[in-house]
């Protein structure tokens, strides 16, 4: 077989390693001239590497590259495109699989599921968005094996298949740069649910009506979760079926919004297992993923939380809202012109536990309108772009007993490289003060 390979990430170097075993022959196309690329394979680098595709057998689509940039370039070619998603639903050993998706939340949702089956016994690997490809975890499978996929809509866009559980987190607008349209961004989402037949199971957040618009598009018995019969909060303490698994204020994980992941993960493993301490333990345990409203350290009575993940107006509202303490907090970076009117007036709301908003990056003319328009106005525009001098100003704001936050509500791209770099920075430079 003659397969091209598009996109040599994480991605792009699994399903070489996979196509390698099977006796393909390789050709790598990579935009970067200068990608090192194993010495066996052939190459197509640089400007034109999306030419001539069609003279391939297969066509592997690197996440991050839309489809529909294959198609312009190449059209006629869709019936020979897959993904790493894809292939390994086609040949994996075992049907034990869980897709979780959502516009955030995923990352801690997938964790949770899988700490709790393997504390309840299970084998159980995680892969997927999280930055493990499935394919790297294909060959250590078995039938018994259970698989926890954390599934972003660059994944599924083209997804061909479905799993028998199936997660729909809250969902709200996100990567419609990407996308076009929040209609093109549901329907990618949609694809999670879409071929589950009447065997198989679509969980949705029952208060998000696009999280349950998703999850119908499939035939999938429909179960809702923080609502009956799915797991709940009920007087303080997460419910599920009667049963008490433990109190809201028992979670390790900080926010009110982890309450969702945490009742979104109980009523997918209660599918599986209802093995009460395995889904306690973790509960009351696990503090979450790194640059998910991470505590760093405290310094002269002030606690810095580390949430560069939270890339959207709707995550950074949700961190303002978890951090209980007078805070600054630290918003802006590039601007995907996703709406800010919501942001603003929840700074407004709870202008009297802001010491100051500190604001950054491109987005921040914009920004600033906003907030003046909901009346919010004890902010500051810092125009320095280095995370020191950025730390230096939310520093100088705050007094014995407040928290500075890290929760820009934008990607990152303006200033840094990911939302990792942003919060490694972060973390740096709250180390050394």
């Amino acid at each position: 077989m003659n397969v091209a390979i598009v996109g040599f990430g994480i991605e792009g170097q699994a399903a070489y390693a996979h196509w390698s075993q099977l006796g393909a022959d390789i050709t790598i196309c990579d935009q970067d001239p200068y990608k090192q690329i194993p010495p066996d394979a052939a190459s197509q680098l640089g400007d034109n590497y999306l030419e001539g595709l069609d003279r391939f057998d297969l066509i592997f689509r690197t996440n991050g590259l839309n489809p529909d940039v294959l198609l312009r370039d190449n059209p006629g070619i869709g019936d020979k495109v897959t993904t790493s998603l894809n292939e390994f639903m086609r040949v994996a050993p075992t049907k034990h699989i869980i897709g979780v998706t959502g516009t955030k939340g995923k990352g801690t949702t997938s964790t949770l599921i899988t700490k709790m089956l393997e504390a309840a016994g299970k084998e159980v690997f995680l892969g997927g968005n999280i930055g493990v490809s499935l394919l790297t975890v294909l060959p250590k499978l078995t039938a018994d094996s259970w698989v926890v996929a954390e599934l972003s809509s660059y994944q599924l866009v083209d997804f061909r298949y479905s799993p028998p559980i199936a997660v729909c987190l809250m969902v709200v607008p996100e990567h419609l740069n990407w996308h076009g349209d929040m209609e093109s961004y549901i329907l990618a989402k949609a694809r999670l649910f879409e071929h589950q037949t009447t065997e198989d199971l679509a969980i949705y957040y029952a208060n998000n009506d696009t999280s349950r618009r998703i999850a119908s598009y499939g035939q999938g018995r429909k179960l809702p979760y923080f609502a009956e019969p799915g797991a709940y909060v009920k007087d303080g303490s997460i419910v599920i079926s009667g049963e008490r698994i433990c109190d809201t204020d028992e979670l390790k994980l900080l926010g009110e919004h982890n309450w969702q992941n945490a009742c979104a993960a109980v009523t997918a493993v209660w599918q599986v297992t209802q093995n009460m301490q395995a889904i306690r333990s973790v509960l009351t345990t696990f503090a979450g993923l790194p640059h998910r409203l991470e505590s760093i350290r405290s310094v002269n009575g002030v606690t810095y939380f580390n949430d560069s993940f939270a890339s959207t107006p709707d995550a950074a509202i949700a961190s303002l809202e978890a951090i209980r303490e007078p805070k600054v907090i630290i918003l802006g970076g590039f601007d995907r012109k996703l709406p800010l009117d919501h942001l603003a007036r929840a700074l407004a709301d709870n202008h009297d536990a802001i010491r100051k908003a500190v604001i950054i990056g491109a987005s921040g003319v914009r920004l600033a309108g906003e907030l003046e328009k909901a009346g919010f106005t004890n902010y500051v525009i810092e125009q320095a772009r280095d995370m020191p001098a950025i730390v230096k100003t939310a520093q100088s704001y705050t007094r014995q007993g407040d928290a500075v936050l890290l929760s820009p509500g934008f990607a990152s791209f303006d200033m840094f490289k990911n939302f990792e770099d942003r919060g490694n920075q972060f973390r740096t430079v709250v180390e050394k003060l």
